[in-house]
């Protein structure tokens, strides 16, 4: 497996010959976007790598599909270039592509290609925030990937969520290979001490709890409304018990981490 760091929460994954690309985006920086309700957040940096340079793309991964933040406008035409689709329900019947696959936590959808293994990618549960912005900020989801049928993920994507109670439970003695962490602990002036992702004391919190054997966190940097950027997640983490610090990998944007090899 590599995992190359494109910026916010992008990822590519290139792995047994699955090339896969979660949450696009690829807008330059400088623009300030609306996320609703008198929020907004402004990217300050763009992509380590430009979309030409990943394909062929075979399955683009959409946590959700409403902040520009996990897919913006040129993130759009990364979902035209991908094989396939998976994102939530709603964002299935809100998103226009040929092979689009909505998914509730909890389901599961196996892919096949020629040559490559099947795919199983499970949708996993998560929170967007407090439980009573969920009207506002929408569903979302992440995803729990598995080779040929087995039992233990060799992957696992949380997408944007915070701790609760559904992913509490379903965290527990996971025990993915890798688990990409977005961490960033979104936050908005106007609704104050809420946040929208994990902290690194959340996510500390949800890999004592799954024990991946490697984690690299993402969701860190780049855009304006995250109130725990890159510098100050990597004090956190490298302050955390032993059994969480010594399974984090940091992936330098742009450039493929292998984790089973990184130190």
């Amino acid at each position: 497996m590599h995992i190359t760091r494109i910026g916010g929460p992008t990822v590519f994954i290139e792995w047994s010959g699955w090339r896969i690309l979660t949450d696009p985006t690829f807008d330059p920086p400088g623009r300030t976007y609306s996320f609703g309700l008198g929020t907004s957040s402004t990217k300050q940096v763009g992509p380590a790598l430009p979309l030409d340079a990943l394909e062929p793309i075979d399955i683009a991964l959409v946590s959700h599909h409403g902040h520009a933040d996990n897919l913006d406008d040129a993130g759009r035409e990364g979902l035209e270039r991908a094989t396939t689709v998976l994102t939530t329900q709603a964002g299935a019947r809100a998103l226009s592509h040929p092979d689009i696959r909505g998914l509730a936590a909890g389901e599961s959808v196996t892919l096949g290609a020629p040559g490559k293994p099947d795919l199983t990618i499970t949708a996993t549960p998560g929170r967007h925030g407090a439980a009573v912005t969920r009207p506002i900020v929408g569903p979302v989801i992440g995803f729990a990937l598995a080779l040929d049928g087995a039992a233990r993920p060799g992957l696992w994507v949380t997408g944007d969520t915070v701790i609760s109670g559904a992913v509490r439970r379903y965290a527990q003695d996971l025990a993915p290979e890798v688990a990409i962490v977005h961490v960033g602990a979104v936050r908005f002036g106007i609704t104050g001490p809420l946040r929208y992702t994990m902290d690194v004391k959340e996510a500390i919190e949800l890999i004592e709890l799954a024990r991946p054997d490697v984690v690299v966190p993402t969701h860190v940097e780049g855009w304006s409304h995250f109130s725990e950027q890159e510098d100050a997640a990597r004090r956190a983490f490298a302050a955390a018990p032993a059994g969480v610090a010594d399974r984090v990998r940091w992936a330098p944007l742009g450039e493929a981490l292998d984790p089973a090899a990184a130190g």
